[in-house]
């Protein structure tokens, strides 16, 4: 006769899950002793349970299976919820399992008692305490069927002497099939088929949604002699070898990405729900291609919306296009494109500041503040695998990676790119790394991120996970420095007191390197990237190294310079 928690785990290994995320503890105590007993899954034990949601979160994207982790009564759930949101808004199919007081004591106020039901509400499709045996696995069943029909969160509360019980019968749930992909009404297709064979100037905005349909998009492209503006998460799979592309719109884009679409006549959007308003042009014939309904028009105005997956509906549009003869709309924009890169690559030379004069000058001649973020991300770029796994944190980190390191090969790329949290980078890459262990892992880290949830490096010794943290230390939380300054107010409360982030790795058990002159860089990125086991790569790097928006107003230039001169002024002795 099973146990209740020995379903679960039965059920889950029969799916495929391979590991469990999470912190040991009181009502868990019946899954995890199922987990040891069975041997079928990984139990890692983090230090932190908002780690375990985050790892869960990137094994779920990455397989597109199910991720599990687990918190126990109260404060161990409690602290799942941002790893969980960032699941949800990344639409990851994720089963939190929680902890509950016994059942007898459920709503009594009991020591640790928090309403789960009530508290994971609004991150979850699915949320519901076992309060009978009864109920499973029919709840199990319930609470995975909606994560991987969904594609987002499910929490399923068991209380200890539930996950103990005895079944009294062998029973295992059924779980669905991941739903068939919709193709769109050709209707639709033949009436924005109409819209692009008419316009003279289309360019094409391409998201995630579109990654499995390289070919038909890159098919539809040369069509319609469009310039791509891709998203940050459509990178992986459509950046590398594609001759339309012009990099990302937004805060980390480009100049030339924001001309291709404010220049077009028609906007067409595929798979991508795109979320920044003031980055959409105004004025312009709209199509919208998507899988979910809910998508169409949230962003921006559309003039025909298409529910359907994008490979199908492009599959089904694409007989019906007359290809474009005029050419000069995708070469200009790949022009500006090449040349805004080109400019670019420049500022990722480690020699670039010798020829600068004045502060920034003096900035380069002390060690400390010699490296140019841009170089440190140029650098990984050309050394990393072409198979790597990279994940970056939220910020001057995502930015540094969108701009210098390419989506060639093989390569994956993760982040917190809808919620934008912090401190997700090295949680995501050991969730990655517990996949496949000889797989290359780079995680892009702030010092800000890192240092939010660094009990964890404990982790990553403890279970073997071989990861790369690419740590930029500059000392500062350098988008919210630059938030500030555009702003026309001082940096404030931004500047970070770190210790030797190399030491502190070391003495966690991480192989630790830290450089602080540009010449050492090279050998010290490639020292990370051979090194067996994890490693933790400290760069100190210039903390007024900042990037410009490609669409920066006025008011934003006039507030930077304003704030920069309330700066120097502060820093004159007397002052």
């Amino acid at each position: 006769m099973s146990t209740v928690a020995a379903m679960v785990v039965e059920a889950l290994a029969r799916l495929g899950v391979q590991t469990v995320w999470g912190v040991v503890g009181d009502a868990l105590n019946p899954l995890t002793d199922a987990i040891r007993t069975h041997g079928g899954i990984e139990w890692i034990g983090v230090r932190h349970e908002e780690v375990a949601a985050f790892a869960a979160g990137a094994q779920a994207q990455l397989t597109g299976t199910l991720g599990v982790c687990a918190g126990t009564v109260g404060p161990g759930s409690l602290h799942l919820l941002n790893g969980l949101y960032d699941a949800k808004k990344s639409h990851a199919p994720v089963l939190a399992i929680c902890g509950q007081v016994p059942s007898g004591e459920i709503g009594s106020d009991f020591f640790q008692e928090v309403n789960n039901d009530v508290i994971f509400a609004d991150v979850a499709l699915f949320a519901h305490t076992v309060t009978s045996v009864a109920q499973m696995p029919y709840l199990l069943e319930q609470a995975v069927n909606a994560a991987l029909a969904g594609r987002g969160v499910a929490v399923l509360s068991i209380p200890g002497d539930i996950g103990g019980a005895a079944l009294p019968k062998e029973a295992l749930p059924r779980f669905v099939d991941v739903a068939a992909p919709v193709a769109p009404h050709p209707q639709v297709l033949g009436t924005i088929a109409k819209e692009l064979n008419q316009a003279r100037r289309v360019t094409m905005l391409v998201g995630a949604g579109a990654r499995g349909a390289r070919d038909l998009v890159l098919e539809t492209a040369q069509k319609l002699a469009s310039p791509m503006v891709l998203t940050l998460k459509a990178k992986e799979g459509l950046e590398d070898a594609n001759v339309f592309q012009v990099g990302q719109a937004g805060l980390i884009g480009n100049p030339a990405a924001a001309h291709a679409l404010e220049s077009c006549e028609v906007l067409l959007m595929v798979g991508t729900d795109f979320p920044y308003r003031d980055s959409y042009p105004s004025g312009k014939v709209v199509i919208q291609i998507d899988a979910a309904g809910a998508h169409i028009g949230r962003r921006t105005a559309v003039d025909v919306g298409v529910v359907g997956d994008a490979g199908l509906a492009l599959a089904g549009l694409l007989p019906l296009l007359e290809t474009k003869t005029d050419q000069s709309h995708v070469l200009d924009a790949r022009t500006r494109y090449l040349a805004w890169t080109k400019r670019h690559l420049s500022l990722a030379d480690p020699g670039h500041d010798t020829h600068l004069t004045g502060r920034v000058r003096a900035l380069a001649d002390n060690p400390g503040h010699a490296i140019r973020p841009e170089a440190v991300a140029a650098a990984v770029d050309r050394l990393a695998a072409e198979d790597a796994i990279f994940t970056s944190d939220t910020g001057m980190s995502t930015v540094w990676l969108a701009r210098y390191v390419t989506m060639r090969g093989t390569r994956r790329l993760l982040g917190s790119y809808n919620l934008g949290s912090m401190a997700n980078a090295m949680p995501q890459a050991l969730g990655a790394s517990a996949l496949e262990r000889t797989r290359q892992v780079v995680a892009f880290c702030g010092d800000g991120g890192l240092s939010m949830l660094m009990g964890d490096l404990l982790t990553a010794v403890a279970y073997g996970l071989p990861v790369k943290l690419v740590v930029f230390n500059n000392g500062r939380l350098g988008m919210v420095k630059l938030e500030q300054e555009q702003a026309g107010l001082p940096e404030f409360g931004t500047v970070l007191a770190n210790p030797d982030l190399a030491e502190v790795g070391r003495a966690c058990g991480l192989h630790g390197i830290r450089v602080q002159d540009p010449g050492g860089l090279e050998a010290a990125i490639s020292e990370a990237l051979a090194h067996e086991g994890p490693v933790l790569l400290d760069v100190v790097t210039n903390p007024d190294e900042v990037s410009i928006p490609p669409d920066t107003k006025i008011g934003q230039a006039l507030g930077y310079a304003s704030a920069r001169l309330k700066e120097s002024r502060a820093h004159r002795p007397g002052a």
